[in-house]
C-alpha cells in the first residue's frame, strides 16, 4: 500500500493489488510456464517424420521460408514469452551439438511437461516431479541399436543419391584416427535451375564468381594458383594526402609509374610462376585488361572463407602482402574451369582435382530458392548425423522403436521406487510415447491403436526393432526398412528435453521487470 494526498490535501491509500492480478506465483505460474512450452511443441509436433508436413514462415521484411526442420521454424518464429524462448534455446542446443534431432527435442519436452502437469494437479511437488525425471532419463538410452534417413518432405524422393553425397562428403574430410570430422571443410553451394537429381559432389571448392574479364580462358589445367588477400593495385598513404598536378607532363609521369607498378605487380605473379590470380579485393578496369594482355587469368572480390577453402584444398598459403608472394605458396589444382548456367549470365567457377581433396564442395541443384535452402538444411542434417556416426558409431532404430523400447524400460524400473518418485518416473515413460504417438498420427494412422499394437509386440516377441510404419511398407520392423538414429543423437535429446524441463518446473514466481 502507498499514502498518498489529493489537490485538497485529503489523504487516501493506493493499494497495488491491481499489479499483482498479472504476477504469477506457485502452481498458477508453473502452469502458465506449462501452456507456453506445450504451445511451442503443439506447432512442430505435426512436422515430426518423414510425413511431417511443412510450415510457410514469412519475416518482416517479407522473405518466405518453407521448411519443416525443428530449428529453422522456431529461428524464424517471433517469440515474446520467456518459457517459449527456452525451448527455442532447447531446439537450438540440439542443433549445434548434433545437427538433427530439433524437432523431436521440443516434442519430448512438451510431453514431459504435459505429464509433469497433470502430476502437480494431483498435489505432487514440482521438485520430486524433477527428480523423477533425472532418474528415469538415466534409465532410458539402456536400448543400443545407424544409417541415416532424410525425412525432409522435399528432398525425399531423392534421399539416397543425397544420403550417398553426404556420406562421400563427411568421408573425405574426416580424420578417423582421430573420430572427428569438421564440417567447415564442406561447403555447401547452391543455384537456382535444373532439378534436385543434378546435386552433386565435387572433390573441390565451388566460388560463385567468374573470371574478372570475359576474354580470359575459362578453363586452366594444372592450374597454379596466387592466393592474395591484399590489394592489386598501387599502395595508398593511410593518412589523408593530396597531390598537385598542374601540367601535362606530371600527369603523364603519374600514369606511367601507375601502369609500370601494375606491370611489376603481374610480372612478379608470372616469375613466381603462378597461371591464376585469385585476390580478396577488387582491381581497376586498367590492372585487369593488363592481366588480359599478360595472358594471366584473374578472379576478384572472393570473400575470405572461400579463400581459406581454396588455400586448404589447394594446398596454398594465403599472402597478405604482395612482397612476400614465392612459388613455395601457391596452390596447386588439376582443374579450374568457369561453368555457365542456361541461358542466364550466371556463372561459377570449379576449382578441381586439388592437391588436397580434404575440402569439399556439395553442390545443390533445385527449381527454386526456397528448395534450395531446405535441401541445404536437410544435407547439414544429413552430414551431422554421417560425422556423429563417426563419432560414435552405436545406434538405435528408428520409427519411434527406441522411444517404446526406452518407455517399457522406464515403466518396468518405475516399481523398484517405492516413493512418490514412482510416479514421476511413469510419467517419463508415458512422455516419451508421444513421439511414435505423433509419428503414427502425422502418417494418417490412429496413433494410440498403433502404438499399442507396436508396443505389445515388442513385449510379446523381446524386439526393440518394432515401430511405426510411417512408410506403409506392410513391416514394422525398422531393421528391415533400414530406419535408424544415432544413439548419440537420441541420448542428447533425452538429456537436453529433461534439462529443459527441471528447469521450468523449479520456477514458482514470474516477475516483470517493470514491478519494483
Amino acid at each position: 500500500m502507498a499514502l498518498a494526498f489529493d489537490e485538497y490535501g485529503r489523504p487516501f491509500i493506493i493499494i497495488k493489488e491491481q499489479d499483482q492480478k498479472n504476477r504469477l506465483r506457485g502452481l498458477d505460474a508453473q502452469k502458465s510456464n506449462i501452456s507456453a512450452a506445450k504451445t511451442v511443441a503443439r506447432i512442430l509436433r505435426t512436422s515430426l517424420g518423414p510425413k511431417g508436413m511443412d510450415k510457410m514462415l514469412s519475416s518482416p521484411d517479407g522473405d518466405v521460408t518453407i521448411s519443416n526442420d525443428g530449428a529453422t521454424i522456431l529461428e524464424q518464429m517471433d517469440v515474446d514469452n520467456q518459457i517459449a524462448k527456452l525451448m527455442v534455446e532447447l531446439s537450438r542446443s540440439q542443433d549445434y551439438e548434433i545437427g538433427d534431432g530439433t524437432t523431436g527435442v521440443v516434442v519430448l519436452a512438451g510431453a514431459l511437461l504435459e505429464q509433469a502437469e497433470r502430476l502437480l494437479e494431483r498435489g505432487i511437488h514440482p521438485i520430486r516431479v524433477a527428480e523423477g525425471y533425472e532418474t528415469a532419463s538415466r534409465i532410458a538410452p539402456l536400448i543400443q541399436t545407424c544409417m541415416t534417413t532424410l525425412s525432409s518432405k522435399i528432398v525425399n524422393r531423392c534421399k539416397r543419391s543425397l544420403a550417398e553425397i553426404a556420406v562421400k562428403a563427411v568421408l573425405a574430410v574426416a580424420d578417423l584416427e582421430r573420430k572427428d570430422v569438421n564440417l567447415d571443410l564442406i561447403k555447401v553451394e547452391g543455384k537456382v535451375g535444373g532439378k534436385l537429381e543434378d546435386t552433386e559432389l565435387i572433390y573441390g571448392i565451388v566460388v560463385d564468381k567468374d573470371m574478372s574479364h570475359p576474354q580470359m580462358p575459362k578453363q586452366i589445367e594444372d592450374a597454379k594458383i596466387a592466393i592474395l588477400t591484399c590489394p592489386f593495385e598501387p599502395p595508398k598513404p593511410k593518412t589523408k594526402h593530396k597531390i598537385d598536378i598542374d601540367t601535362v607532363e606530371k600527369f603523364q609521369t603519374l600514369r606511367k609509374q601507375e601502369q609500370q607498378y601494375f606491370d611489376d605487380m603481374v610480372q612478379k605473379c608470372k616469375d613466381v610462376g603462378a597461371t591464376l590470380v585469385i585476390c580478396q579485393w577488387g582491381f581497376d578496369d586498367e590492372a585487369n585488361h593488363l592481366l588480359m594482355n599478360r595472358n594471366l587469368p584473374a578472379v576478384r572480390w572472393v570473400g575470405g572463407v572461400e579463400l581459406e577453402l581454396i588455400a586448404i584444398a589447394t594446398g596454398g598459403r594465403i599472402v597478405p602482402r604482395f612482397q612476400e608472394l614465392t612459388p613455395e605458396k601457391l596452390g596447386k589444382a588439376g582443374l579450374v574451369r568457369e561453368k555457365s548456367f542456361g541461358t542466364t549470365k550466371d556463372r561459377m567457377l570449379y576449382i578441381e582435382h586439388c592437391a588436397n581433396s580434404r575440402a569439399v564442395t556439395i553442390f545443390i541443384r533445385g527449381g527454386n530458392k526456397m528448395i534450395i535452402e531446405e535441401t541445404k538444411r536437410s544435407i547439414h542434417d544429413a552430414l551431422c548425423v554421417a560425422r556423429n556416426l563417426i563419432r560414435n558409431n552405436s545406434i538405435v532404430y528408428g520409427g519411434g522403436s527406441a522411444e517404446i523400447s526406452c518407455s517399457i524400460a522406464v515403466e518396468a524400473a518405475a516399481d523398484r521406487y517405492p516413493g512418490v518418485e514412482q510416479y514421476a518416473v511413469r510419467a517419463f515413460g508415458d512422455a516419451l510415447e508421444y513421439i511414435p504417438m505423433a509419428l503414427a498420427e502425422n502418417s494418417g494412422l490412429q496413433p494410440i491403436e498403433t502404438l499399442s499394437a507396436v508396443k505389445s509386440q515388442q513385449i510379446k516377441d523381446n524386439y526393440p526393432h518394432f515401430g511405426i510404419d510411417c512408410n506403409d511398407v506392410g513391416t514394422n520392423d525398422m531393421r528391415e526398412q533400414n530406419v535408424f538414429e544415432t544413439l548419440i543423437g537420441k541420448q542428447q535429446q533425452i538429456m537436453l528435453a529433461t534439462q529443459v524441463v527441471k528447469m521450468i518446473l523449479k520456477i514458482d514466481d514470474v516477475i516483470s521487470p517493470s514491478e519494483y
